[in-house]
């Protein structure tokens, strides 16, 4: 099955494009785990598995993050694939790498994600140059997601700017990868943040066809009327992102559990008007 079959049957089986960020905090995470569990990897496993068991049939995808489970230090890989295993088959899997290098570098960071940990996408950072791109694009059951126009303020510093005679260099990296989508069986999506509304409509006609992951709506403060939109034309399915969010709605309740659940099925429901243009 090739990546974007399965991205369309997760959106059509979940009626959701909500794609759920797996960002373990260990300082947030809630008192009850602590109590029964004593060291961190332990912590953060029990969490995430009560978080994808509480939300998995209100979204499309999970985004683990592995800066939160690389600071668990040896045994953080270990929680990530056991982690993985908790995810339900039919939900897409983006590992939130944000990797970018060149040569038998990037070629091991393929083979660790693509067939090691065997999920379905990884994020990926061109500015070392789209070489970078090159050992992920062999195969058409997997996706790389590129950061084109990121969520955050640092966008401004470059992705923002003029580049290349195009508007800002995110234009230019979207022009890019359409071209190098047409020629590859990988899935290239882009990478753009929900902060960006009024850049977005610009740099996704460069890609019309482009995988979306959009984070920034939620505490980050995006729009989802802002992104519907945006989103009006564009043919490539967008997973939109939240984190903190739907995984910490509950940190100061004992019905923690439950407050996980209802945050995932309310940005479920206010999501619906984009779903809508998709499934």
């Amino acid at each position: 099955m090739t990546f974007t079959h399965k991205l369309e049957e997760a959106l059509q089986n979940s009626e959701s494009c909500l794609c759920i960020g797996l960002d373990p905090n260990i300082s947030r995470i809630p008192k009850a785990i602590k109590k029964k569990y004593k060291n961190p990897e332990d912590q953060v496993f029990q969490f995430l598995k009560a978080v994808i068991n509480e939300t998995s049939k209100h979204c499309a995808a999970y985004k683990p993050n592995l800066g939160f489970f690389e600071a668990l230090g040896p045994q953080g890989l270990l929680i990530f694939q056991q982690v993985l295993d908790e995810i339900p088959n039919d939900k897409i899997i983006i590992a939130d790498a944000k990797r970018g290098d060149i040569s038998s570098t990037a070629e091991h960071y393929a083979q660790a994600y693509f067939e090691v940990f065997d999920v379905d996408a990884v994020t990926l950072n061109p500015l070392m140059g789209f070489e970078t791109l090159n050992p992920f694009l062999n195969d058409s059951q997997k996706a790389i997601f590129v950061l084109t126009l990121t969520s955050n303020s640092g966008a401004d510093d470059f992705l923002a700017r003029p580049f290349a005679n195009q508007n800002s260099m995110a234009e230019y990296i979207a022009q890019k990868l359409s071209h190098i989508n047409a020629e590859n069986p990988t899935e290239v999506g882009m990478v753009v943040g929900a902060t960006q509304a009024r850049e977005l409509k610009e740099i996704i006609a460069h890609h019309p066809k482009s995988a979306l992951l959009i984070p920034g709506i939620g505490t980050q403060g995006g729009s989802i009327d802002g992104l519907k939109n945006v989103l009006d034309n564009h043919q490539g399915i967008p997973l939109i992102n939240s984190s903190r969010s739907i995984l910490y709605a509950g940190e100061n309740s004992d019905r923690w559990k439950q407050e996980i659940a209802n945050q995932a099925a309310e940005y479920k429901k206010a999501l619906q008007p984009i779903t809508k243009q998709y499934v």
